[in-house]
């Protein structure tokens, strides 16, 4: 499977602020990486029987695989734009709120989101 470069400076980023113990960028790349794989998740087939019979399920190792969908670069940003705006839209939620600390939190997540894209 072939990253995109921005997937790869989001994994690299990831270590990066574990290490530095930055709290909200580990956060917002861990999500952010977690639904990119989500999104290349392959649906079940419309066919796929549910609740077979034990006699009836197929057998052996990588019996029931398929190759996962691979993301290109254009998807992969639109992900990582959906990820900082959704935290944004919260953020803003959260300030009509009071809530202003977990506003900021999700700011600042989204701050290290919008680093990574190219034109920030």
């Amino acid at each position: 499977m072939i990253e995109s470069s921005l997937r790869q400076r989001l994994r690299a980023a990831l270590p990066a602020a574990m290490k530095s113990r930055d709290r909200a960028a580990t956060s917002a790349l861990r999500a952010t990486l977690a639904a990119i794989d989500n999104a290349e998740a392959v649906a079940p087939a419309g066919g796929e029987v549910r609740g077979q019979a034990i006699e009836q399920v197929a057998i052996g190792v990588g019996a029931t695989e398929v190759a996962r969908r691979t993301l290109t670069d254009v998807e992969v940003e639109q992900i990582v734009r959906t990820e900082l705006a959704e935290r944004e839209t919260a953020a803003d939620e959260y300030d009509r709120a009071g809530r202003t600390e977990r506003a900021e939190q999700l700011r600042s997540e989204a701050r290290a989101l919008a680093a990574h894209l190219p034109d920030a």
